[in-house]
């Protein structure tokens, strides 16, 4: 396997390589083209649409972050949407890097708006997020952002179901990653939940 050649944040939004015409695996996925595997490699069709899915999964929960400063957050939520932004900003990075390096698209953060994951916000909750301010954008942030949480949780179970799915190194890592951090951030916006006074 060849090294990996880490890419900027600021990649190119599609990155396709072409396979042999032996590939064995192929699907569509979010208006991205076949997805193509070729014979013997260490990752399927479902790590890849994974991959890609949580891309676009993550960007949405960055967007929702990015709104606590504006909407009058109390301290505590605000340094939890910081650390998603954080965070997630920087698994992004990872999964576009791992997708690059397979010959995969790469998509980018814009494509939350038009990839449609477990537990992503439908136009509808965003609208009703982004017109809270103060104790009411605190619950409807956590309430909507456990929602968010429970789809990737999801998603990483999806994966495992599918057959030969999660065994490739990176994407198994990152799949348990995802569980481990998201279940603890759930448990701490439950908590954080209850201590909010009333509107």
């Amino acid at each position: 396997m060849p090294p990996r050649t880490p890419i900027g944040f600021t990649a190119l939004v599609f990155c396709l390589a072409l396979f042999s015409p032996q590939a064995t695996a192929a699907a569509q996925h979010a208006g991205h083209g076949a997805i193509k595997v070729p014979p013997g490699a260490p990752y399927t069709v479902a790590d890849v649409e994974f991959m890609q899915g949580m891309i676009a999964h993550h960007a949405q929960a960055i967007y929702m972050s990015r709104m606590a400063e504006k909407h009058g957050a109390n301290p505590r939520v605000l340094r939890l949407a910081i650390k998603i932004d954080q965070s997630q900003i920087a698994e992004i990075r990872l999964m576009q890097e791992w997708l690059v390096h397979y010959g995969q698209v790469a998509p980018d953060t814009s494509s939350w708006r038009t990839m449609k994951m477990a537990g992503m916000l439908t136009e509808a909750q965003l609208a009703q997020l982004d017109s809270a301010t103060g104790v009411g954008f605190d619950r409807a942030f956590l309430q909507l952002m456990i929602q968010h949480h429970e789809g990737a949780l999801q998603m990483v179970k999806d994966l495992f179901a599918a057959p030969l799915a999660g065994q490739e190194v990176d994407v198994n890592v990152f799949a348990n990653d995802v569980v481990s951090v998201q279940t603890a951030e759930i448990g701490v916006m439950r908590q954080m939940l209850s201590q909010l006074p009333p509107t």
